[in-house]
C-alpha cells in the first residue's frame, strides 16, 4: 500500500480522544461528549465515540503490563496486535498516550480488510506523530511477513483477512473488536498469542449474550439466558466461558483480568498461558447460574431437569478480575495517563483542534467514567462474591423502598464486610456479606 497519498475527504473533522486528535470522516457528525450505544455505520472506518472508554481501559492495561512486567520481562517487547483496526484510534492511542519511557518495548501492528480505512489511520498517525516515534526501534525480530507490513513511524500497518493475519504471526497482546459477533476471531487469536499473552475481546451481540435472542445465543454460545437483574453479569460470563472452553482445546487455561458489561457491549480482557493441567481442569469453573426463592441466585455445576427452566448457562463461574491489575485501574491514573495537560491541549489547539472549556470538562468526566467503580470493586470480582441489585431490594427484603447505595455499602463495611458497586450502568452492588445480612441492613431503613 502507498500511504503517501491523502485519502480522499481528508483531513475531516478533527476530535479529541484521550490525548489524541482523531480525523473523523467528513460525513460523521461531531460526536456528543456522553455518547451511549452503537453508532450509526458510515461505511469503511467509521468510528463509534462509545467505545471510547474501551480504548481508555486498553491502553491503562497495556501500561500496566509494561510498567509492572507481569506480562513479559522487563528488557523484552511486547508485541501488540489490533486485529481490526479500522482507523487505528485504538493503535495511536496506544503509541500516543502509554508514557515514553515505555514506548521502546511496544511493536504495535494495526490490521484491516479495508484499504480506505488502513490509509485513514496511517495519514492520521502521520500527522499527528508523538515527538518520540523517530528514536522507536522498528525491529520486528522474526514474526511474520514483513511483505504484508508497511511501517509508519512506530506502527506497522497491514491489510489483510483478520484470521489470516493472525495465522500468519505470534504475538502477545491482541484485541478483536469486531462489527458485532466476536466468535469467529476466537479461535485463531488464541492459537496466534504466544505462550503466554492478553486477549482482549469486544461483543457487540448483547442480545445473543444476555439471552433475548435464544435461537443466536444457542447457535453462538451453546448457552442460555435469562434476562433479568443478572443479564448484563450473565453476558460477560457467557463470553467468557466461551474463550476459556477454546483454550482449553488448545492446552491454554484463561484467567479474567479485566471483563465489564459496558452500555452497548460486552469487553473482556484475559491472560492466556499454555498449561496442559490447568487447561483440563477449566470446567471447574463453568456452570450456571439458578435463580433461588431463598437466594436471588446460587452457582451450581449441572442443573436438574426441574430447574433448567430458572437456570442460564453453562457459564464461567469464577472470578472477573486480577485483584492487584484491576485494582491500579484507578480514576487518577485514567485522568493522568490519558487526559491531555493544559500545555499538551493548548498544542493540539495550535494544530487545529476546536476545543473549549466546556469539551474539556465533558472530555474530564467521561475519562473518570471509563473506570469508574473498577479499583474498588476489583478485590471483590476477583474472589467469591455476591452481586445484588439496589433497585430489587425493596422487592426482597419486602420494605418500601431502598436504601441510598452508598449508605448501603458504608453500613456492610461497618460491619466488617467487603462491598462497592459493581461497575455497571445498572445500580448493582458486590459483597461477601451473607443474603440475610444484606436483607437485615436494608430493614433497618425501614424499621
Amino acid at each position: 500500500m502507498d500511504f503517501s497519498d491523502s485519502p480522499n475527504g481528508w483531513p475531516g473533522n478533527l476530535w479529541l480522544e484521550g490525548k489524541t486528535i482523531v480525523h473523523l470522516q467528513p460525513e460523521q457528525e461531531r460526536p456528543s461528549h456522553m455518547p451511549r450505544g452503537p453508532a450509526k455505520k458510515t461505511g469503511g472506518g467509521f468510528l463509534n465515540p462509545a467505545m471510547a472508554p474501551a480504548r481508555t481501559r486498553s491502553v491503562l492495561l497495556l501500561k500496566d503490563a509494561l510498567e509492572n512486567n507481569w506480562l513479559t520481562p522487563a528488557e523484552k517487547p511486547i508485541r501488540a496486535f489490533d486485529a481490526m483496526c479500522s482507523t487505528g484510534v485504538r493503535i495511536r492511542r496506544w503509541r500516543n498516550e502509554i508514557p515514553d519511557e515505555l514506548q521502546n518495548r511496544l511493536r504495535i501492528t494495526g490490521n484491516d480488510l479495508n484499504e480506505f480505512a488502513l490509509m485513514w489511520a496511517a495519514k492520521s498517525h502521520q500527522d499527528n506523530l508523538p515527538k518520540y516515534t523517530e528514536n522507536i526501534d522498528m525491529n520486528f525480530d522474526r514474526y511474520g511477513s514483513m511483505a504484508q507490513r508497511e511501517a509508519v513511524s512506530g506502527i506497522f500497518f497491514q491489510k489483510m483477512d483478520a484470521k489470516l493475519a493472525m495465522a500468519d504471526a505470534s504475538y502477545q497482546w491482541i484485541d478483536i473488536d469486531p462489527f458485532g459477533s466476536p466468535v469467529t476471531f476466537i479461535d485463531s487469536a488464541i492459537q496466534s498469542l504466544a505462550r503466554t499473552g492478553v486477549l482482549e475481546v469486544t461483543a457487540t451481540d448483547t442480545a445473543a449474550l444476555t439471552g433475548s435472542s435464544l435461537s443466536s445465543q444457542k447457535r453462538r454460545y451453546d448457552s442460555q439466558g435469562i434476562v433479568d437483574d443478572y443479564a448484563h453479569d450473565d453476558a460477560v460470563r457467557v463470553l467468557l466461558g466461551l474463550i476459556a472452553k477454546v483454550a482449553a482445546m488448545h492446552d491454554r487455561v484463561m484467567k479474567p483480568i479485566l471483563a465489564l458489561f459496558d452500555g452497548h457491549h460486552v469487553r473482556v480482557s484475559v491472560m492466556i498461558k499454555t498449561s496442559k493441567e490447568e487447561a483440563s481442569a477449566f470446567q471447574e469453573n463453568i456452570g450456571y447460574r439458578l435463580r433461588g426463592k431463598s437466594l436471588p441466585y446460587e452457582f451450581i455445576k449441572y442443573p436438574s431437569a426441574e430447574q433448567m427452566e430458572h437456570t442460564s448457562g453453562p457459564m464461567w463461574i469464577g472470578p472477573l478480575m486480577n485483584r492487584d491489575i484491576a485494582g491500579r485501574m484507578t480514576e487518577e491514573n485514567a485522568l493522568a495517563t490519558c487526559l491531555p495537560n493544559e500545555a499538551e491541549l493548548a498544542e493540539l489547539i495550535d494544530r487545529g483542534l476546536v476545543w473549549d472549556d466546556k469539551d474539556a470538562e465533558y472530555a474530564a468526566r467521561e475519562m473518570v467514567r471509563s473506570v469508574k467503580h473498577i479499583s474498588d470493586a476489583a478485590d471483590l470480582l476477583s474472589r467469591q462474591h455476591l452481586l445484588l441489585s439496589l433497585n430489587a431490594m425493596p422487592r426482597l427484603a419486602g420494605t418500601r423502598g431502598p436504601p441510598k447505595m452508598d449508605d448501603l455499602l458504608n453500613d456492610l463495611t461497618k460491619l466488617g464486610h467487603s462491598a462497592a458497586r459493581y461497575p455497571d450502568m445498572d445500580p448493582m452492588f458486590v459483597t461477601d456479606a451473607d443474603f440475610e445480612t444484606v436483607l437485615s441492613v436494608v430493614r433497618e431503613y425501614h424499621s
